[in-house]
């Protein structure tokens, strides 16, 4: 299971919400570059970057700091927000963004996952942000009308090299995972899940990658707001996430 180190940018700042509201949020600093330096120096074998302003308004605000994260690091870098469109994904693929995660597009538009998928194959994900398991669009501003159970199969179908599930109730709070959903996904899916929202520290990570159906085991954990408030180091969450069973060794 790979550690995702998140870096949530909201006007040029290092950021995160809680329970995707946009009036909960904390800044952390003015230097997300080198908040993403320290990460993969650190060990994190990818970098997640989420545009709050274009995940809202579609607008890529901060289209020069993630150009200046991806020369600042050597590790891939994962980018969504505001991805709706080929051309989006495009530019982000133009400054060296390994791969692009699609959410709001899939689900109101997911011919858009296909044809980035068929252009660039391998290096699309599509993000699925559930309250109670409804699919929430446009930065988690609005309910999209459909269950992430019954769009996983769907956008795996066209193309999506992975699926990050985030349970927005969790996000940000500290609150742990949602480790029996997550695992009722991967039964009943057998999908490359990446988890999200939640989790507080090495033991949560350890849970999740104890995850497995037929053998197969989560493909990734996010991880933001533990790393920021000190609850674990990214060497900590590198070793967690390569644990192979709660309180096993890494």
């Amino acid at each position: 299971m790979d550690l995702f180190a998140a870096v949530d940018l909201r006007a040029g700042r290092a950021v995160r919400l809680v329970e995707g509201d946009f009036g909960r949020e904390t800044a952390y600093t003015d230097d997300p570059v080198g908040v993403a330096r320290r990460f993969a120096e650190g060990g994190a074998p990818w970098i997640h970057v989420v545009d709050l302003d274009a995940a809202r308004t579609g607008e890529p605000t901060n289209r020069a700091v993630i150009e200046a994260i991806v020369a600042a690091v050597t590790v891939p870098v994962q980018v969504g927000g505001g991805v709706r469109r080929v051309e989006d994904a495009a530019a982000l693929f133009a400054v060296g963004v390994t791969r692009v995660v699609v959410g709001t597009a899939a689900v109101s538009d997911p011919e858009v996952v296909g044809a980035i998928a068929g252009r660039w194959p391998g290096r699309v994900a599509v993000g699925l942000d559930h309250r109670d398991g409804e699919v929430q669009v446009r930065g988690w501003t609005e309910g999209g009308g459909r269950r992430v159970a019954e769009l996983i199969p769907e956008v795996l179908d066209a193309g999506a090299s992975a699926v990050i599930v985030t349970d927005i109730r969790r996000d940000g709070r500290l609150a742990g995972p949602d480790v029996v959903g997550l695992a009722g996904l991967l039964e009943t899916t057998g999908a490359p899940l990446v988890a999200s929202g939640g989790i507080a520290g090495s033991d949560d990570l350890r849970l999740l990658a104890s995850v497995r159906s037929g053998g197969q085991g989560l493909a990734g954990a996010i991880v933001g707001r533990a790393l920021y408030e000190g609850q674990l180091t990214v060497e900590e969450a590198v070793a967690a996430c390569g644990a192979m069973d709660p309180g096993g060794p890494a």
